[in-house]
């Protein structure tokens, strides 16, 4: 029987973590929730096991550990922070705050911000926008590092760079947390640890070859990953992945063009307030209609009944909640060296459903 972990001892543990490591305790906390919202979701590559890294980016400096970020530009509607390369969920967290504030006023709200540090799960941060009754664009890239090719190329450009959205109808919110490559640096690498293939060709060797051997992204010189749609349609995810750079770099006033700074991100945050468009009523009457057309749509033969975006994770965060996350079994070996070097005791685990 697998072992569960209730979700506020996973919360406290990592924050006592991140706090004895050196991050201000608001800081730590807000880290630790959006790290263990991620594994709640099913995000499981970019929830706790992200803990690791993040303590090592603490203690050699590339994370900041205290302060605030620096106002770049202030409009009603339009906000540009500079990071400092402080902790990616708790700036995130920060600028949705300000722009559900300003949405709820003005009817939208755009925050960019350069040099954050890694942001984690995008999903993580999305219901507490619904909750509000507010719909949010969330995306990112980080400009120092790259691993997907544009369609057409063989030589690494971008990162995945994800877009996440989300609305609220009457019933759950519509969740959307996608890559604009096939898969992510973070899956590719658990693959590539576990010897593990990709389901197809998704990467490409350094020689412009498609493969479906992960291992190629880790070689020297490095393959790439595919946009998505592969080699067929990968233009489209190509074209994506260009408009979230100027979501991000280019609004933002930094990204690729500028001198590499260690790991972190560029982040486009826009929140809109649907009572001050068509209302908030009409609203929830079109993205309630729409949505329960999907879920009506008779299945594929065979197939099972039609779903919306993070319908499976928002029921994964339920179950979870109520009976322990089911973390990988990889994450908590991971963290156990810190863990002793700094004194925090591991999580009990209970047992859990099958």
């Amino acid at each position: 029987m697998p072992l569960r972990y209730a979700a506020a001892d996973l919360i406290s543990f990592a924050g006592n973590l991140l706090e004895k490591a050196g991050l201000e305790g608001s800081k730590a906390e807000a880290v630790a929730v959006i790290l263990v919202e991620g594994d709640l979701l099913g995000h499981t590559t970019h929830g706790l096991a992200l803990l690791p890294a993040y303590l090592g980016e603490i203690a050699n400096g590339g994370m900041t550990r205290t302060g605030e970020p620096e106002v770049v530009a202030d409009f009603p509607a339009a906000v540009t922070w500079d990071g400092r390369r402080l902790p990616g969920p708790w700036l995130v967290g920060r600028a949705l705050e300000l722009a559900i504030v300003r949405a709820k006023l003005n009817g939208v709200c755009a925050v960019a911000i350069r040099r954050s540090h890694h942001i984690g799960c995008l999903a993580a941060y999305l219901k507490r926008v619904t909750d509000a009754g507010l719909m949010v664009l969330l995306t990112c890239s980080d400009p120092n590092v790259c691993s997907v090719a544009p369609f057409g190329g063989r030589r690494e450009v971008f990162t995945p760079n994800p877009v996440a959205a989300a609305w609220p109808t009457a019933g759950d919110p519509v969740m959307v947390d996608i890559s604009m490559s096939i898969t992510t640096n973070g899956l590719s690498k658990r693959l590539h640890t576990a010897g593990k293939r990709f389901p197809g060709p998704w990467a490409l060797t350094a020689g412009g070859a498609a493969t479906d051997d992960p291992a190629v992204l880790f070689e020297n010189p490095p393959g790439t990953l595919l946009p998505i749609g592969g080699l067929d349609h990968g233009h489209k995810g190509y074209a994506l992945a260009l408009l979230v750079e100027a979501l991000t770099g280019a609004l933002a006033g930094h990204g690729r063009a500028d001198a590499k700074a260690g790991w972190g991100a560029t982040v486009y945050i826009q929140v809109f307030n649907p009572a001050c468009f068509g209302g908030a009523e009409e609203f929830l009457r079109q993205s309630t209609h729409v949505a329960e057309a999907c879920r009506a749509t008779p299945p594929l033969e065979g197939g099972a009944k039609v779903r919306l975006p993070g319908e499976a994770g928002l029921r994964r965060r339920a179950e979870q909640s109520a009976h322990g996350v089911n973390l990988q079994e990889s994450v908590l070996p991971a963290i156990l060296p810190w863990s002793t070097r700094l004194g925090v005791p591991l999580p009990s685990a209970r047992a859990g459903r099958e």
